[in-house]
């Protein structure tokens, strides 16, 4: 998120649920968190994304994890309660939105740090082998940075890696999901081993909306029969791509580099 000022970001109370906290930038959803349940979790691309999490290593297990993207720390919260003791670190670069969530929703234990700074700094700055996951969910309103884009960046974040390490991003995008494509495109330049993970009506074409890929060092690292076992039976049922499914996603999509890179 660009820091524009406190202004446009607001947490509202959901309706129909007076727990549950939205965040918006200029009106516009950002994230959802349950103050008194992190394990409930509003958004699909979200639940997607903590199906990977909890099939990345046997349940409780604590993870040292990197957030490139805080928004209301949804996904920090979870973990921090599905996996007691995880490292976490969120970097975010909007400091109004840190201030906001710090000021306005439960604080966090104290094994989660946030930092304010850029996501590619951040990780071109950490060390090598330090993390079991990372996670990036980085936009500036609705569209992804191209500096995060880049098969340059995504080498950085497999450095970060552990050999069994695990890197998730979301990527929102609409049919014919072209910058999906990229993007997978991207992740097969550097890792071994990737799967996307999507409402099937997206898969089809036929609607917006959110894309997760994961990626991994090492080939068969990705829980992906139990990942598309519990995604199918998710409230808005998703499906998983990988291998040759992949391979027809893919369609001939070229990785993304710093040279070429477009932002969106």
């Amino acid at each position: 998120m660009d820091d524009e000022g406190a202004d446009r970001l607001r947490l509202v109370v959901d309706p129909a649920r007076r727990t549950g906290r939205t965040l918006l930038a200029a009106d516009v959803e950002q994230s959802y968190v349950d103050v008194a349940d992190p394990g409930h979790l509003h958004f699909e691309y979200v639940r997607r994304m903590a199906a990977v999490a909890d099939l990345a290593a046997p349940a409780g297990r604590p993870l040292d994890v990197l957030h490139l993207g805080g928004g209301a720390l949804t996904l920090p919260r979870y973990l921090a309660a599905t996996r007691p003791g995880s490292a976490q670190l969120v970097v975010e670069r909007d400091r109004a939105m840190v201030d906001l969530v710090a000021r306005e929703l439960p604080a966090l234990p104290p094994q989660v740090e946030i930092h304010v700074a850029d996501a590619r700094d951040a990780v071109t700055a950490a060390p090598a082998g330090r993390y079991d996951l990372v996670l990036a969910d980085i936009y500036r309103g609705a569209r992804m940075p191209g500096h995060v884009a880049s098969v340059e960046f995504v080498a950085e974040v497999a450095r970060t890696l552990r050999p069994e390490g695990i890197y998730l991003v979301n990527v929102t995008d609409l049919p014919p999901l072209v910058f999906a494509r990229v993007q997978v495109a991207t992740l097969r330049a550097v890792f071994a081993d990737v799967c996307l993970v999507a409402d099937r009506r997206m898969l089809r074409g036929r609607r917006y909306g959110n894309v997760v890929l994961a990626a991994a060092p090492r080939v068969g690292r990705l829980p992906v029969l139990r990942l598309a076992t519990r995604v199918a039976r998710d409230r808005v049922p998703g499906g998983v791509l990988h291998g040759g499914t992949l391979d027809a996603f893919v369609a001939g999509a070229r990785p993304a580099t710093d040279a070429t890179v477009r932002p969106r």
